[in-house]
């Protein structure tokens, strides 16, 4: 799949005439179209300035805020902050009630926001409730994220927060890219390698639990203390600073400035007695500005159609009626997240297949389903607002949160 990226404006500061501005704030309100900076002065002939950022800006707002009230006028619409709105809304299914939260954020109306991923704590074998991530975030919204291995919290799938990778794929399933210029969805898989003086070696993942015995695998200190132990006839090779410093069938600790290889002994003994080492971590499709995944699954829509591509991804065990948690944005580069209650009378969940066409309906150019069921919650504005069986939501792997940017706010 091609990167498709959808730009935010980043408008100039030079001095401008407010008659050419006035043309195309015009041409922006009745075309519907957001116009940076850099194309109003080949509009105009113009270079834009300050006055021009405010009307630009004020015109942003207005039009983010019609469109919320036309897409949403049958539905309670509460302002979050500037750039998010939440929405309550109930629809019927086979007339059978579903409850659904939404949240729209716009960082072309607010550029303040941040949307990343955050985790339960410092290390990945953890899980806690999404109150506590989102108070330690100074989160405005936040939602569940993907999946995730119960006992331990580890996160299955790729997670990337600011451009550091905590964890691999697993089946090659779908993921949010988010950029400083907009959104990304792909299935992704990992390119990674270990490059020494004597050779390289595939790595197969970084921080996930063994599928295969013969798989190479990375644990960084994000795992934990110790490294987990190592597969019939394995063996494990400590890095610190680049450098091999032990070798060792057993687990290791995990040095704070390095990593721990554990594979096949056929597969690592050639590197025994390499004199440097160089960890190689990317993604196909080769997302090289990203800066945050998250993963999920199954696509709900792709390229604007409405897509669900189940089994593919090995999802078949979530199919049914439940509750659900999805992630999209669409063609104007807003972000959608959207939960729906299940299992109740009151609410009765939605099929994969419902959710895509809901997705689709909000407007999704790209949707994905995340992690639903009993880990289904949203918070806004310092509750949460959906009703999951268990009060204020399951403790949780990771999170997907929306803050603001202090460090902008402030100067």
């Amino acid at each position: 799949m091609d990167t498709l990226l959808l730009q935010r404006p980043q408008p100039e500061k030079t001095a401008t005439s407010a008659a050419g501005i006035g043309i195309a704030i015009c041409l922006m309100l009745t075309q519907n179209l957001w116009i940076s900076a850099s194309d109003l002065g080949n509009m105009t002939g113009l270079s834009p300035g300050i006055g021009y950022i405010k009307d630009q800006q004020k015109v942003s707002e207005e039009i983010f805020e019609q469109k919320i009230q036309n897409k949403y006028k049958n539905y309670t619409i509460t302002d979050v902050d500037k750039g998010i709105k939440h929405v309550r809304m109930t629809k019927y299914y086979n007339k059978k009630p579903v409850r659904i939260n939404v949240v729209e954020v716009s960082q072309n109306v607010n550029e303040e926001l941040i949307i990343e991923p955050a985790i339960a704590s410092q290390t990945l074998a953890a899980r806690t409730k999404i109150s506590k991530i989102a108070t330690r975030e100074d989160a405005l919204v936040a939602i569940n994220g993907g999946y995730f291995k119960p006992e331990t919290g580890t996160p299955l799938g790729t997670l990337m927060i600011n451009k550091k990778f905590y964890t691999g794929p697993i089946y090659d399933r779908v993921a949010l890219g988010i950029f400083d210029e907009g959104y990304d969805m792909a299935r992704v898989q990992l390119k990674a390698e270990i490059k020494t003086n004597k050779g390289e070696i595939k790595v197969d993942n970084v921080n996930q639990p063994r599928m295969l015995s013969t798989h190479v695998i990375v644990y960084t200190k994000d795992w934990g203390e110790h490294t987990p132990p190592s597969p019939k006839y394995g063996t494990q090779i400590v890095v610190e600073n680049n450098k091999i410093i032990k070798y060792s069938s057993s687990p290791n600790t995990i040095p704070e400035n390095g990593y721990v290889i554990v594979g096949p002994e056929s597969k690592l003994n050639a590197f025994k007695d390499a004199k440097k080492v160089k960890l190689s971590l990317r993604t196909s499709p080769d997302w090289e500005n990203v800066n945050h995944i998250i993963s999920g699954g199954p696509y709900l829509v792709k390229n604007g159609e409405i897509f669900v591509d189940m089994t593919e991804e090995k999802l078949a065990s979530i199919g049914g009626r439940n509750p659900r948690t999805a992630i999209g944005f669409t063609a104007d580069n807003h972000l959608i997240m959207v939960t729906a209650d299940g299992r109740e009378g009151a609410s009765v969940g939605l099929t994969l297949n419902e959710l895509a066409a809901l997705m689709k309906q909000l407007g999704c150019i790209n949707a994905m389903n995340l992690d639903g069921g009993g880990s289904t919650v949203m918070y806004v504005n310092g509750q949460v607002v959906n009703k999951p069986a268990v009060q204020g939501g399951i403790p949780l792997s990771h999170t997907l949160i929306v803050r603001k940017n202090y460090r902008i706010s402030k100067s």
